[in-house]
């Protein structure tokens, strides 16, 4: 940096850089602005080669395509009109998630960032606060004082929207960090080991899924010790096999089911 090195940079490419990493991170977010629609898309079109049960392309494509278009003014029917008719979640999708996203790559377009790592991690965690709350909008609210299934959603979506705007607007008002590289690899193999133990747990028991995600999610880093790691994943499998079916009482299979039958 300038300040550490003594060196006067050149002022006029200073000034052109953030102009062009805003145009990528205004891409960037305009990508995931849509990201949903597009992740259906490509869930129709492999489910005509796997014979998933759902829509079609052509079918995601309308209903998407016309929420994008038309969900203010289905809004503005049903607000005004007097329409009793639930909003589709296509057009749901548009509204609380797509559209606001589409404000901040537009808002990423025009601003001159000073802390871009601040304001681009800000508008990740904008980002899962909306889609948590389009994905709890079908849920049951509050009704007077009693807490429906979407309250504790709606309450935690709305406090880390309102914490990811502050976190944003930190990366446009006040000088900071440049974007650093991400490394993909520790959250890959976390996500990964959430999914396995998802899909196992009812086949394979948890003593044999929980052992089994608990070491994929060590994958996640290059510096695990295997032994150690093998040891503590084995203590945790016992510790979690007498704790959840025995202490807790939960109904969880320990064991894989050709060897229950």
């Amino acid at each position: 940096m300038a300040e550490t090195t003594g060196e006067v940079p050149n002022r006029s490419a200073t000034e052109r850089a953030p102009a062009a990493r805003n145009n990528f991170g205004a891409l960037v977010i305009l990508v995931l602005a849509l990201a949903p629609q597009i992740i259906e898309l490509l869930t129709s079109c492999a489910g005509l080669i796997f014979n998933f049960s759902g829509r079609n392309p052509l079918q995601v494509l309308a209903g998407h395509g016309s929420a994008l278009l038309l969900a203010v003014a289905g809004l503005a029917t049903q607000s005004f009109g007097g329409g009793k008719a639930a909003l589709s979640s296509d057009t749901l999708l548009a509204l609380i998630y797509t559209y606001p996203m589409l404000a901040v790559a537009l808002f990423t377009l025009l601003v001159r960032l000073r802390a871009p790592q601040d304001y681009f991690g800000g508008v990740v965690l904008m980002a899962m606060a909306l889609f948590s709350l389009w994905a709890s909008s079908d849920l049951q609210g509050m009704h007077g004082f009693s807490f429906g299934a979407g309250t504790a959603p709606r309450m935690f979506g709305m406090l880390l929207l309102a914490l990811g705007a502050a976190v944003a607007i930190v990366g446009v008002v006040s000088d900071g960090p440049d974007l650093a590289i991400y490394h993909w690899r520790g959250p890959l193999f976390v996500m990964l080991a959430i999914v396995a133990f998802a899909v196992s747990i009812r086949p394979l028991g948890l003593v044999i899924s929980g052992l089994a995600s608990f070491l994929i999610s060590a994958l996640g880093t290059p510096e695990t010790r295997w032994v150690e790691t093998l040891i503590v994943g084995v203590c945790l499998t016992i510790g979690c096999a007498l704790l959840f079916p025995y202490v807790l009482g939960l109904p969880m299979p320990l064991f894989p089911r050709f060897l229950v039958q």
